[in-house]
């Protein structure tokens, strides 16, 4: 059964309040959930405090189990030795699970000799409903990372265009001021991706692209999927789309001075269909065309929303010093309000060796 958790967010609900109150730089939006944990720590925490008492540690060390599952990951998966010791049916299996990984990590110029798979996902999806609300999945809560790639089939159904799915990474889980990178797709504005570093709590950095810049295929629509891939390596994270580079973000570099605009949204012409017209597909291009009337009602409080974003981590970058290298990750859906389904599939992790 995958490990779901649903609650208030102090990472993803410091970013939707940040965004909500605008540019009040003053205010304290952590005041009302200060008490409550991101569904990763609470993971986290259940995980480690178990293995501690296991192997007499201290549950509260979070760096010793970090460095611990860090090392049983690797022991488990780096050697071929290990590998070659399976029997023919183990090795043929093992060849055949990971073979989907071996042959798409050449798209991200990675080396399928550089590293070894560390977990292939089983199907997940994360449902969310009401204001500010995060959900977290990964099977193996264990395995930490420095240097990866991560992929999976993303399939949404969003109300509200600033909702998104995507992944978590490099988190050291603390549940009261988080230190962890995030990287999250949502429909605004036909896409858009976000890149959000979380410092001590606090919003410390932030990029955002718009993937169909490069990304034709990319596909803004409730119900459709899309394929994210990122690929970590010291201070650069490589951002992917659907097999498509969209940008790559240097932790080190300080947030932009100001936001991408917003691309104009143009409806295609075969969409702009009345309920009279019996025309071919005709409830499929209505609903099409009800999201697009939706998005353009939420265009510009999404704009205020994003720029409220880029100021706080503008001030806050400097402060927080957020550069992180190592830690724990998985897969992660934001609702900001209203319904929203993060439903993920073909997912997995390829640690790259040091």
């Amino acid at each position: 059964m995958n490990m779901i958790r649903k609650s208030l967010s102090i990472v993803l609900g410091l970013i939707i309040l940040v965004s909500t109150f605008g540019c009040g730089t003053d205010s304290e939006p952590l005041d009302a959930i200060s008490l409550t944990l991101t569904p990763m720590s609470n993971l986290v925490r259940e995980t480690i405090t178990a293995r501690a008492a296991n192997e007499g540690g201290s549950g509260d060390d979070l760096a010793t189990a970090i460095s611990q599952a860090t090392q049983r990951a690797q022991g488990i998966y780096a050697t071929q030795t290990a590998r070659a010791e399976l029997n023919e049916p183990s090795r043929l299996a093992t060849a055949t699970a990971i073979a989907p990984v071996v042959a798409e990590l050449p798209r991200y110029d990675v080396d399928p000799a550089s590293g070894y798979v560390a977990w292939i996902h089983n199907p997940a999806t994360i449902e969310l409903n009401g204001f500010g609300q995060t959900g977290f999945v990964n099977d193996y809560p264990g395995i930490t990372a420095k240097d990866f790639v991560m992929a999976a089939d993303i399939t949404w159904n969003t109300k509200n265009s600033l909702s998104g799915c995507g992944f978590m990474f490099r988190s050291d889980g603390n549940p009261t001021k988080p230190n962890q990178y995030m990287v999250i797709i949502t429909r605004i504005a036909n896409g858009q991706m976000a890149f959000l570093a979380i410092a001590n709590g606090e919003v410390s950095n932030f990029r955002e692209y718009f993937p169909r810049d490069y990304d034709k295929s990319f596909e803004w629509f409730n119900d459709t999927t899309n394929r994210l891939a990122i690929v970590a390596h010291g201070n650069l994270i490589d951002l992917y789309t659907n097999g498509v580079f969209i940008g790559q973000v240097d932790i080190t570099e300080p947030p932009p001075d100001t936001t991408v605009k917003f691309p104009k949204m143009e409806m295609p012409e075969d969409y702009k269909v009345t309920i009279s017209t019996n025309t071919p597909n005709r409830v499929e291009k209505k609903n099409k065309f009800d999201q697009f009337q939706q998005q353009i009602e939420q265009y510009d409080l999404m704009n205020q929303q994003v720029s409220g974003q880029l100021k706080n981590a503008q001030i806050n970058f400097d402060k927080n010093q957020p550069f992180f290298f190592d830690g724990l990750l998985g897969f992660l859906g934001v609702s900001q309000t209203g319904q929203m389904t993060c439903t993920f599939n073909n997912g997995w992790l390829f640690v790259t060796n040091p």
